[in-house]
């Protein structure tokens, strides 16, 4: 193999691994958006529910949940 054959044959390989990094990194990202998303969505309706059973409590102490 002469000297430029190697040299851009390691230059693919650099560029395959750093393209492989990337799509690693890229995954992970994903991932992460994706739970965060599940997450807050998660937090919203548990304040949702708190919010619903603090207007039944006030109904029933005030008599108006009848």
């Amino acid at each position: 193999m002469s000297e430029t054959n190697k040299n851009a044959f390691q230059a693919g390989q650099a560029a395959g691994k750093a393209e492989e990094k990337s799509n690693v990194l890229l995954d992970k990202a994903k991932d992460a958006a994706a739970a965060a998303g599940a997450s807050a969505q998660q937090a919203g309706k548990s304040i949702s529910d708190a919010a619903v059973g603090g207007v039944n409590f006030v109904k029933d102490k005030t008599g108006l949940n009848k």
